[in-house]
């Protein structure tokens, strides 16, 4: 088989899902470095399934009054969409509640930064 053939035929094939990775785990623990709301706390992110789950202290202790360490948001990689989905833990249902699909990361973690209305950092 030549190089041309494997190189066509390795482009034609679908993309395996790439997430969690190292390099954008590491994206999504810096960017929410500026985040605005309870930027006196680090928040964790943890590798899962095709994405990453944020969870931080609850310093307004309404979710925990102990201020406990909380699930806030939900980043997953939906590859055969092409896109991202942000998920924000509804803690009284507990479930999780799709916040929106973005088609770049960056876009994703500029809503979690942000969150003017108190969505994820409670």
């Amino acid at each position: 088989m030549s190089i041309a053939s494997t190189l066509r035929r390795r482009t034609a094939e679908p993309m395996a899902a790439r997430q969690p990775n190292e390099i954008d785990l590491m994206r999504v623990s810096r960017s929410l470095e500026g985040r605005e709301r309870y930027r006196y706390v680090t928040p964790t992110v943890l590798p899962v399934s095709d994405g990453y789950l944020v969870r931080s202290p609850c310093c307004s202790r309404n979710v925990d009054p102990d201020g406990g360490e909380i699930d806030v948001a939900l980043l997953t990689w939906d590859e055969r969409r092409g896109e991202w989905s942000l998920s924000r833990r509804d803690h009284a249902a507990e479930c999780w509640v799709e916040d929106g699909r973005f088609a770049r990361l960056g876009e994703l973690l500029t809503r979690l930064s942000v969150d003017p209305a108190r969505q994820f950092w409670q």
